[in-house]
């Protein structure tokens, strides 16, 4: 199973006319990669489901809510998809985006709530030796190359220690790791088997970071029996 040829040229379309009436006329071209998109992106949950138990995939719409937003276009101008991992005991989410010279997935932890951020820090406040081992691992390293560090605070969160040995990673305010594709990768016959190949890639990781967010600093369980 692949990528549609049409989908990339469609969405570079729409990002020269990103207006209602446009997209009104070439709405039926839409549904059309919608059913295709629907059938690659759950091709893509059985195959997570060999390795990691997937609770549910959400297929983002292609219409924007601009209702707090000063821009104002009505849609997207990519193609996503999230997996969500089920049961409580497993944290982290997997994401993929497709999109003209910006397609790339994404799996970790983005935005998290502000107990999971301070718990996470202090995690690494106390060891960062595992997951620096977890982020050094060379196959790890070469597909990701660390946590995205575009959203971090200045100097240090409030409480910790500015010159701390894990201040770098504990100055992220997101716990993600990406990795970027090219039109021709995505549009190749073996890119559903690529991006398998990564998201299984973060299961240390996602095993690592699920204990530390499901037990306290001293390792005992926050889950209910």
């Amino acid at each position: 199973m692949r990528i549609t040829e049409t989908l990339l040229p469609l969405l570079s379309e729409l990002k020269e006319n990103n207006n209602r009436e446009w997209f009104a006329e070439n709405k039926h071209r839409f549904q059309t990669e919608d059913k295709a998109l629907k059938l690659f992106f759950n091709e893509i949950t059985n195959k997570l489901n060999t390795f990691d138990e997937i609770e549910k995939v959400k297929i983002f719409r292609i219409y924007r809510d601009v209702r707090f937003s000063k821009d104002k276009q009505p849609y997207k101008t990519n193609r996503s998809a999230n997996w969500i991992r089920a049961a409580a005991q497993r944290r982290g989410s997997y994401y993929l985006q497709l999109e003209p010279k910006n397609s790339f997935l994404a799996c970790g932890f983005f935005q998290p709530n502000a107990a999971d951020l301070l718990r996470i820090r202090k995690e690494f406040e106390m060891d960062d030796s595992e997951i620096r081992q977890i982020l050094e691992q060379p196959a790890f390293k070469k597909a990701f190359d660390g946590f995205d560090t575009s959203d971090q605070v200045k100097t240090a969160p409030r409480g910790f220690e500015v010159d701390h040995k894990a201040i770098d990673l504990i100055k992220n305010k997101n716990f993600f790791v990406a990795h970027y594709f090219t039109d021709q990768e995505i549009l190749s016959d073996h890119f559903i088997e690529k991006v398998v190949y990564y998201f299984e890639l973060v299961q240390p990781f996602f095993n690592y970071m699920s204990e530390v967010l499901t037990t306290d600093l001293n390792g005992v369980s926050l889950l209910k029996d």
